[in-house]
């Protein structure tokens, strides 16, 4: 009988910890609400000074001088221009990491706002604008609200946070090493080891108050590849006396359509095969020597993925060498797939339902867009889920990586409450 009212006890106490976790704590969100506005502040002046990926200096040096000023232990230049900085509760524990990506893209923006970008720099020597189209300006500035909040109360920290600004999320320039890979190569997960991490990604297609997720695969793994054909170069009057690259590439396109179309078990999940860039030629009358085509696989299963990748660097050199050519294909992992634990989405979805209203968190379908949040959750349990920012009053929100890109700031807020809600829920969850 003792046993039995032990468990009964037990379970209450059980019952009553996970009903609390589904409310946010009123001084936490008190202090997010309180640091809204600057929160705001920081976003728009990360949005009017971008920089691109591995030169996001003057970025860095704001978060690090910031986080320096809540008494953090802060290390910079972590992955090049990336910065840490570890919170520690009132006791010792496990350590959650949470994630922001602070890097902006090569896309001239178009948006008429107060704190537009007009910075314009060289990139794959070209000249081109630099603007946050993708809103990494306000995972930096929410993350930043974060720190600013559980810093604030680090009495109710059973643990550690560790706080990861990430550079090059949108990937390196050609001939460097960036982004999550080489944090990690570096170390960002250890000393100390991360038990969990946390990370979002404000989305312009979903209403602000809203949050997305998927358990398993939510986001694409990503390979960038590299066709070459080599054919032999004529008069464009005698075809004949040649071999036409650009035929043979166009007959490779189509042929690589087919192996989605006609070959990808599509009812398990979904597969992309796209090419993006096609260089050959020089005149209207010259039949070139050569043709170079790039594009991307992406793909939410690994099983697929081997199948896929292995089926185009089978496909590629026979169908050039059916038309006399050659052709070779090189490929570049640019994401693992993004897969959120099951166990730990379980465990924190009544967090999130409890902050932003379980109506409003939405069991979505995986995408096939690409995060290299993903290498985190190749080492530790990870859940990356999606924060709403269009204006409830928009009925066409441009695409992420477009120059008309733009977000709703009044969803900001969700995020610092949630992220920081989630931090202090997962450290005292045991």
């Amino acid at each position: 009988m003792k046993n039995n009212q032990y468990l009964v006890g037990i379970t209450f106490l059980l019952s009553c910890f996970f009903l609390q976790a589904q409310k946010i704590d009123p001084a936490i969100n008190s202090t997010a609400e309180n640091v809204e506005e600057q929160v705001i502040k920081w976003r728009r002046d990360f949005h009017q000074n971008p920089e691109l990926s591995n030169r996001e200096f003057k970025t860095a040096k704001k978060i690090a001088t910031f986080l320096t000023s809540l008494g953090m232990e802060v290390t910079e230049n972590v992955a090049k221009t990336g910065v840490v900085g570890i919170l520690k509760g009132k006791q010792q524990g496990k350590t959650v990491a949470l994630r922001a990506d602070i890097d902006a893209l090569p896309v001239t923006e178009k948006v008429d706002i107060p704190f537009k970008s007009t910075v314009k720099t060289t990139f794959l020597d070209q000249e081109v604008g630099v603007s946050h189209a993708c809103g990494h300006d306000t995972h930096t500035a929410i993350l930043m609200g974060v720190a600013k909040t559980l810093s604030s109360h680090k009495n109710k920290l059973n643990g550690t946070v560790k706080f990861i600004f990430q550079p090059a999320e949108e990937g390196p320039p050609p001939g460097e090493e960036g982004g999550a890979k080489l944090m990690i190569k570096e170390g960002v997960l250890k000393n100390p080891d991360v038990d969990a991490i946390f990370g979002l990604h404000i989305n312009s297609g979903t209403p602000v108050g809203m949050i997305r997720y998927t358990p398993g695969a939510t986001m694409a793994a990503v390979e960038r590849f590299v066709i070459k054909v080599q054919g032999k170069q004529t008069h464009g009057s005698a075809p004949w006396t040649g071999v036409d690259p650009v035929i043979i590439s166009a007959k490779i396109i189509d042929g690589l359509q087919t192996i989605v179309s006609r070959e990808a078990p599509l009812v398990k999940e979904a597969a992309v095969i796209t090419v993006g860039k096609i260089t050959s030629g020089v005149r209207f009358n010259i039949i070139p020597d050569t043709a170079e085509m790039i594009g991307t696989v992406r793909t939410l299963d690994t099983q697929m993925r081997s199948l896929i990748i292995r089926r185009m660097q089978e496909m590629v050199p026979a169908i050039a060498k059916a038309y006399g050519g050659e052709a070779t294909i090189e490929f570049q992992n640019n994401t693992a797939i993004t897969y959120n634990d099951h166990k730990l989405v379980k465990q924190m979805l009544p967090t999130i339902e409890g902050i932003a209203g379980k109506q409003n968190v939405i069991l979505a379908q995986a995408t096939t867009g690409g995060e290299d949040f993903s290498y985190f959750q190749e080492k530790v349990p990870g859940f990356y889920f999606f924060l709403g920012g269009k204006a409830i009053d928009d009925t066409n929100p441009p695409s992420h990586h477009t120059p008309y890109f733009k977000i709703d700031e009044s969803g900001l807020l969700l995020g610092v409450k949630v992220l920081s809600q989630l931090a202090i829920d997962y450290l005292n969850h045991e």
